[in-house]
């Protein structure tokens, strides 16, 4: 394992929560009078800033109706975030294996910092992590590279020294914009050509945490094998 830390980013790359964020789409779009998204076109924007995701799927860029899409939203899917949000298999195995091995572990999301910390401990992975930083902790959301860029530092590190881990072109380009290697993780919407076509440089590409693991020169597990889900 030649970096002293590694991050990564949340959906679709370590967790997987997009029931509770298809009903807070749904929910909000009712109240706000406009059709029904579609699954699959709210999951493809799954990283991006919420009001990004909303103004993309409605066409309306208005603060004043952004703001109320966040606020419908979260009254919708913040309650659903902890009850059906889940773990990749590899997940919480992987996080155990770095931690065992002294490598520091820390997650830089755009999704908030509280609903990231209930759903880490309710799935009983929190402890594993040295640091945990969301969209609310930034002044500026990803691929801006502040939140990776702040947790490195907390570190004592450089970017060089550490590996980002992420699912979208926008974890790319933070990771590219902050100095990082970078590792995608194809557990989400977005294919290996996609970093390719943007030009994105990837020091890895993982199938699944699995093969991020083997990666790593972590050892498989029983669990591997047998097919085994994380918690």
């Amino acid at each position: 394992m030649k970096f002293k830390a590694v991050f990564f980013d949340f959906d679709y790359t370590l967790g997987d929560g997009t029931e509770a964020i298809v009903a807070g789409f749904r929910y909000a779009f009712e109240k706000l009078g406009l059709p029904e998204p579609d699954r699959e076109a709210v999951r493809r924007t799954i990283g991006m800033m919420l009001e990004d995701e909303y103004t993309l799927l409605s066409g309306d860029a208005d603060p004043a109706g952004r703001a109320e899409f966040r606020r419908l939203y979260t009254e919708k899917a913040g309650p659903l975030q902890v009850e059906t949000t889940r773990l990749f298999p590899g997940a919480a195995e992987l996080l155990a294996a770095l931690k065992e091995r002294g490598i520091p572990v820390g997650i830089v999301s755009t999704k908030k910092t509280a609903t990231l910390r209930d759903v880490l401990e309710a799935r009983g992975v929190a402890h594993l992590l040295t640091s945990v930083v969301g969209g609310d902790q930034v002044s500026a959301p990803k691929p801006d590279p502040q939140g990776l860029l702040s947790s490195i530092a907390a570190l004592g590190l450089t970017p060089g020294e550490v590996l980002y881990c992420g699912d979208t072109v926008i974890d790319g380009e933070t990771a590219l914009r902050a100095g990082a290697p970078f590792c995608a993780v194809l557990n989400g919407t977005t294919g290996a050509e996609a970093f390719r076509d943007r030009g994105l440089p990837c020091a890895h590409v993982a199938e699944d945490l699995w093969a991020r693991a083997r990666g790593l020169g972590l050892p498989s597990t029983s669990q591997e094998n047998s097919g085994g889900a994380a918690p």
